[in-house]
């Protein structure tokens, strides 16, 4: 079995992720999609 590594994501990607949930222009749940990353995390 495999161990499950956690992603790290440049400060760039993240504010990349944030201007675009700042925008309001789509959902979070697409935002998260687009993204790869998990629904939660696109507000916290």
């Amino acid at each position: 079995m495999t161990k499950r590594t956690q992603r790290e994501h440049s400060a760039a990607f993240k504010a990349k992720v944030a201007l675009a949930a700042i925008a309001g222009d789509t959902t979070l749940a697409a935002l998260a999609q687009q993204f790869e990353v998990h629904p939660s995390q696109p507000t916290t």
